[in-house]
């Protein structure tokens, strides 16, 4: 086993959990800083009009983007299944099959973003004094692609063979450099939020770049020779098998943010803009929250591998407790700082700040309901089950928030943001409820047909 790997299916969990988890959440917090220094620079550089603007792309991105990230889950998840079963051979030509998926999938998506980005932002009806700063954003953002999948494929299987400390590296060095570039881009070239973008695109290079060499340099099944590099069948088929409903739940889910958002931005750029700044603030939580899921997926996926099915149990149950610590905690302490937190980015409007303030309220106190269900996601996904919390997601988070915005919000007494921030927790409390019993169905039918 390469040195930087964790034995997922021997020894004690709790403690090989938390330090597995650790350099997730860094690394996922490391990103959001990159976002949340481009938040920060527009907005103490060129006000909250700006950073409303790329606020208003985050739905919308994501909409497009995780269809393709999803087959970098699909890709994880077939390594693990490989390291577990001690199938080198399959191991290897996944490596080697990811690499040019994510060449392709990004170069789609440079193709959609650049000719589709202000269609795609007129039609959530962004507000015009932000229509042109959010398309620019956009082009420039998605040109930058080709890199964020090949960073995105490379960190799923360094993470379902057990390291987590490399992309972590990685993205600590692609961050200084965005944040170099964001204050010599916006401060001294005065290009708004086209600097940010372009620092955003250069410093995703950068990542790409430093694990596609980590995994060249490996020295087990998941070391990639680029004169290898081929599409396997078997293994494509396998990784989207996996991967296509995990990327189609996260772009169906994503669709009902783009809803939100749309209605949000009917409220004007003002509401807009609080919202932009409590989302990006209540991302730190997220991630936090979420790198519990890629743990469950994983080490699931390694133990599901080697038939330890009793392991795994115990896998849940130490996830679900450590991300309700984690999102409850994280969660009201957001709230308690919220209003010192949102005039970091919003320093010339306080009745932006407000509004910041209402949509932090009703999202931080219950966000550890969404952790919970993230690591339901993750934990069937691990079994190499992605079609049933797909089919769960969409009716449990996506038609419920979809019917409270066509039913309930349009009522005169619940049309509000209040009322469209409370949509949140009802379907994150449905979903992890059927995902967790589903999931526990699976585990009993899998138990009676290893006896």
């Amino acid at each position: 086993m390469h040195s930087k790997s964790a034995d997922m299916c021997e020894g004690p969990l709790v403690s090989k959990i938390i330090f597995y988890t650790i350099p997730i959440i860094l690394t996922g917090i490391l990103q959001l800083l990159f976002n949340a220094a481009d938040l920060v620079v527009v907005g103490q550089c060129n006000g909250s009009n700006s950073v409303g603007a790329v606020g208003a792309t985050g739905a919308l991105i994501n909409l497009i983007v995780n269809l393709f990230i999803g087959l970098s889950v699909g890709a994880g998840v077939t390594v693990a299944h490989g390291i577990g079963a001690g199938r080198s051979e399959d191991v290897r030509r996944t490596v080697h099959t990811a690499i040019p998926t994510a060449v392709i999938c990004g170069a789609v998506l440079t193709v959609v973003g650049v000719l589709f980005s202000e269609t795609f932002l007129r039609l959530m009806d962004t507000p015009s004094n932000q229509l042109h700063l959010s398309a620019s954003y956009m082009r420039i953002y998605f040109c930058g692609t080709i890199a964020s999948m090949l960073y995105n494929f490379g960190s799923a299987i360094l993470r379902a063979a057990g390291d987590t400390k490399s992309p972590l590296y990685y993205l600590t060095a692609a961050g200084f450099l965005n944040i170099i570039l964001n204050l010599i881009f916006v401060i001294a070239f005065k290009m708004d939020v086209a600097g940010v973008a372009l620092a955003t695109v250069i410093s995703q290079t950068l990542s790409a770049a430093l694990v596609v060499r980590a995994l060249m340099k490996r020295d087990d099944a998941c070391r990639l020779e680029l004169k290898k590099v081929h599409i396997y069948g078997r293994q494509l088929k396998r990784i989207f098998q996996i991967g296509f409903p995990a990327g189609l739940q996260s772009s169906i889910f994503a669709i009902s943010n783009v809803i939100i958002q749309s209605s949000i931005n009917s409220f004007g750029p003002i509401v807009n803009s609080g919202n932009a700044a409590a989302q990006n603030i209540e991302g730190f939580v997220y991630t936090s929250m979420n790198s519990y899921s890629q743990t469950s997926l994983n080490f699931t996926g390694q133990n599901y591998g080697a038939g330890k099915l009793d392991r795994i149990r115990k896998i849940m149950w130490i996830c679900l407790v450590a991300v309700f610590c984690t999102g409850a905690f994280l969660g009201l302490t957001a709230l308690f700082f919220g209003r010192p937190l949102l005039s970091i980015y919003l320093p010339d409007s306080k009745e932006a700040i407000k509004h910041g303030l209402v949509r932090m309220t009703y999202i931080m106190v219950p966000y550890f309901l969404c952790g919970l269900m993230d690591v339901t996601t993750g934990l069937i996904r691990g079994l190499g089950r992605s079609v049933l919390p797909m089919l769960i997601t969409v009716i449990g988070v996506v038609g419920i928030r979809l019917g409270w915005i066509y039913i309930v919000f349009r009522m005169p007494e619940y049309h509000s943001v209040k009322s469209l921030y409370f949509s949140y927790t009802i379907s994150w409390i449905v979903t992890f409820a059927v995902e967790l019993g589903v999931f526990l169905s699976i585990m009993r039918k899998l138990k009676k047909q290893q006896k």
